[in-house]
């Protein structure tokens, strides 16, 4: 029983960094970022928030859906497997020129597609179980 709990109280964790790093932007980038991750878990209700690479917000579901790093300019979403992804709306708009990541890079301002962000977080993650399946 107290494993159980100990595993419940670290998943937390990870949660509670990403409600920490929101706060302290308290600009619009922290306004996107939160906005980005209600859709993350609308669009996957079995999404794992986890926290790597020394600060980075990241997305999991049989593997990375992708990550929310925030920079000056922009709030980036780096797919992990982006490159393998439908597109149909143009969102990925970074990283282009790799074989397997692509990202979003969202300025101030800037109007979110919702519905195609959808389609892109629930594609990603049907990907990620396929090649889970195939392992």
């Amino acid at each position: 029983m107290a494993q159980s709990s100990s595993r419940k109280s670290t998943a937390a964790a990870p949660s509670k960094m990403i409600d920490q790093r929101i706060k302290e932007l308290g600009d619009w980038r922290g306004e996107m970022l939160a906005r980005v991750r209600k859709l993350i878990h609308a669009a996957d209700p079995q999404v794992e928030e986890t926290w790597k690479w020394r600060g980075v917000p990241v997305w999991e579901d049989h593997g990375i859906i992708c990550t929310g790093e925030t920079y000056k300019a922009v709030v980036k979403l780096t797919f992990a497997k982006g490159a393998a992804l439908e597109d149909p709306a143009s969102l990925f708009n970074s990283s282009l020129e790799g074989n397997v990541r692509r990202a979003i890079d969202i300025r101030e301002g800037e109007k979110l597609n919702e519905k195609a962000l959808t389609a892109l977080i629930r594609g990603a993650v049907a990907l990620n179980k396929t090649a889970r399946a195939k392992k």
